[in-house]
């Protein structure tokens, strides 16, 4: 919306950026670069709608350099914060009490690579390309695909600050800007907002299968140095999912006495009782795993989705105007557990194509070049081994071990993926979970989690998740599903609420909890759910995730 009579300030550069993530981030500096190498001048722009850069990155993370490597071949010198090689690892599976160890797949050797906060990686790559002079704007949310008269994308707009939950402006109303460019890059991450209009406006998905995710789920704790066991990564599958469901965790010590934890849950599930939330925290109390956070402190919590479509799930990446480039466009590596290399190297193509065409080029292609480079090699050898666990575990791991040490992925066919909410059952099909309640130990409830996220909403603003029905949320999603947002959702929120008489539910949406994870927006069974962006800065404040 507008202020009335206000226009919006119009800003122009030669490439805009949205996200600062490490797929933006690579692109700028590898634009500039380009534009340095060649003795010419290229004004580049990143805008960010978390608080700061990193606010919103959240990652395992065990990092690759292969792509660092290529883009800033003396970051050791330039003191990028890689601080703990990884040195060991440990595949478990889980059972109730017990845990066996597996042999390791190659894909999850992580020798050569390092524990690291992604964030602050990003915050270090921010740095980097604001001395090569990229303008970086965090706090400033894209909220809208510009276009010109023919269609072609031609930047974008920030959402304005100071609007109402009545959608009026109040006084402290600013309206967006207008970024302009020759060619935006849109970098937003999984499941972007802008990223779904484009899909749509130029059926990027025509030709591609439908991604598919996972949500991953992550603290941060700092434990007792007698448990710490710096450069150690440890994996595991099993206990408590059961065998139907793709999933597993992760534990990667990192320094300082600190241990990054999560837990990933792939999206297809089936049972609308089971809550991704509550099968991490009892994992941690599992016998192999909570001995290693006893005596520990939790210092931060957060959730985000991922991409776990592979090849097959990649749209068409450009359109008139602009690239998609990142997790918005989905290149995880799902067996190695990677996409950051694969992200940042995406980033880096899309910047030497864009370099190209601004030069005249009107050839050049993201497409073949990105498909000649060893992200897509890397990702077609590994294209099965995802969608083969829809068959459960056990055949999973084997059609793994066939791919892997056999096929080597050069089988002759492709498997195929569907969309993830439409795999859930209604309920009256589903066997309802009790979890256990948490013990304020090594598990914990939603609420005092989303706290420590940091996360922070202005609250007169509309809500940004947006129900297309609203009364599907009764109807449909209450009435034959028990409302599974209530627990697909990490932090709390949506949430029923009855009358005194414990009768006339209603669908509560507490917008100010969420931590943008996306979960929502993919998981709803009827696809009702519409995350937008809210005001620029809004979220979570990861401070080392």
């Amino acid at each position: 919306m507008k202020g009335e009579g206000m226009e919006r300030e119009r800003m122009e550069y030669d490439v805009v950026i949205v996200g600062a993530g490490p797929s933006g981030l690579a692109a700028a500096i590898r634009l500039k670069q380009l534009a340095a190498e060649n003795d010419t001048e290229l004004s580049v722009c990143i805008i960010e709608k978390g608080s700061e850069v990193g606010a919103h990155i959240l990652s395992g993370a065990v990092f690759e350099t292969r792509a660092l490597d290529e883009l800033i071949p003396d970051w050791k010198e330039r003191g990028a914060p890689l601080n703990t090689p990884a040195i060991h690892d440990t595949f478990l599976l889980l059972t109730r009490n017990r845990s066996f160890q597996l042999p390791t797949p190659p894909q999850m050797h992580n020798e050569g690579n390092y524990i690291i906060s992604l964030a602050n990686l990003c915050r270090w790559m921010a740095t980097e390309a604001e001395a090569l002079g990229v303008e970086i704007y965090p706090g400033f949310a894209g909220a809208e695909v510009l276009y010109d008269e023919n269609g072609r994308v031609r930047g974008v707009a920030t959402g304005p600050q100071g609007v109402g939950k009545d959608g009026q402006p109040t006084a402290h109303f600013q309206e967006g800007v207008e970024l302009i460019a020759k060619e935006t890059l849109f970098g937003e991450g999984c499941r972007g907002s802008l990223t779904k209009q484009l899909e749509q406006q130029f059926s990027l998905r025509a030709e591609s299968g439908p991604q598919t995710y996972g949500i991953g789920i992550k603290e941060l704790w700092e434990i007792d140095p007698a448990q710490h066991k710096p450069g150690h990564v440890v994996h595991t599958i099993g206990w408590p999912l059961d065998g139907q469901t793709y999933g597993g965790s992760f534990l990667y010590h990192l320094e300082n006495n600190q241990v990054a934890v999560g837990f990933v849950i792939g999206l297809d599930y089936a049972n609308p009782f089971l809550s991704p939330f509550e099968e991490f925290q009892r994992f941690k109390t599992h016998p192999s795993i909570r001995p290693t956070f006893v005596g520990g402190r939790r210092v931060a919590y957060g959730a985000r989705a991922i991409n776990e479509g592979g090849l097959q799930a990649i749209p068409r990446l450009s359109f008139p105007g602009g690239l998609l480039i990142g997790c918005a466009a989905g290149f995880l590596n799902v067996p190695k557990i990677k996409g950051s290399h694969t992200a940042m190297k995406s980033g880096m193509v899309a910047a030497e194509t864009i370099f190209r065409r601004l030069g005249g080029d009107v050839a050049a292609d993201y497409h073949a070049a990105l498909s000649s480079s060893w992200v897509w090699s890397e990702l077609n050898a590994v294209r099965n081994i995802r969608p083969a666990f829809r068959m459960g575990m056990w055949p999973g791991l084997a059609h793994a071990a066939l791919d892997t040490y056999i096929l080597r992925g050069k089988e002759p066919w492709t498997l195929r993926h569907s969309a993830d909410h439409l795999h859930l059952k209604k309920a009256a099909e589903a066997t309802p979970i009790a979890y256990p309640k948490p013990d304020g130990v090594v598990s914990f409830d939603r609420l005092s989690s989303v706290f420590i996220s940091n996360t922070n909403h202005e609250e007169n603003q509309p809500a940004h998740l947006q129900l297309r029905d609203p009364s599907k949320a009764i109807d449909i999603n209450w009435a034959i599903y028990d409302s599974p947002e209530q627990r697909y959702c990490p932090a709390g929120v949506y949430e029923i609420v009855k009358d005194a008489a414990g009768d006339n539910p209603r669908l509560q949406i507490n917008a100010q909890n969420c931590v943008h994870c996306k979960t929502c927006d993919i998981k709803d069974p009827t696809q009702n759910i519409n995350w937008v962006v809210p005001e620029g800065g809004g979220g979570p404040n990861y401070p080392n995730m």
